[in-house]
């Protein structure tokens, strides 16, 4: 079972009017000029995402960044990234669709028919309802709300669903 994660809005969270918490998980950051940011993660979510015995896969824009940044500072190893589709290919098996996230097709290609959970702040109907119907296998798209990033509540859900479709 595929995990695909986000980063910004997921495992980060933003756009609160509220103080955010600042962790420190008791090492300084993997790199020098680590984001300055990266304090928001909560460096207890990489035992909890490790616990969900997943398949993770770094579905974001920080690209290798998530590795050399984001994975050490939640203790996991690193993890693979996913190739993201030319966007001249974007259109390819499907057509055209309004309101799908640049990131769903790319991550159905990815999974090659296995089954999959997508956590992410940007998930919408459209990109669960293309999934169902261009995707083989059980999905999961669970959408976080950024400005709290992932809860314990969106970690049960997918806990729930992962053993339930195991």
């Amino acid at each position: 079972m595929l995990l695909f994660l986000d980063v910004d809005g997921t495992l980060l969270p933003f756009g609160a009017s509220r103080p955010y918490p600042v962790y420190a998980p008791g090492f300084a950051p993997p790199v020098a000029d680590a984001p300055p940011l990266l304090t928001r993660i909560d460096p207890s979510l990489g035992p909890r995402l490790a616990a969900l015995r997943c398949e993770l896969v770094w579905a974001t824009t920080w690209m290798d960044d998530a590795n050399v940044c984001v994975a050490p500072w939640l203790g996991l190893p690193q993890l693979p990234l996913v190739d993201w589709l030319d966007p001249a290919e974007e259109g390819a098996g499907g057509g055209v669709v309004s309101g799908l996230h640049w990131k769903t097709r790319s991550l159905v290609a990815w999974a090659a028919g296995r089954p999959f959970v997508w956590v992410d702040d940007e998930i919408r109907d459209v990109d669960r309802d293309w999934v169902s119907a261009h995707h083989p296998e059980r999905a999961l798209l669970q959408r976080v709300d950024h400005r709290y990033g992932i809860t314990g509540a969106d970690l049960d859900a997918v806990r729930a669903w992962v053993d339930a479709n195991r």
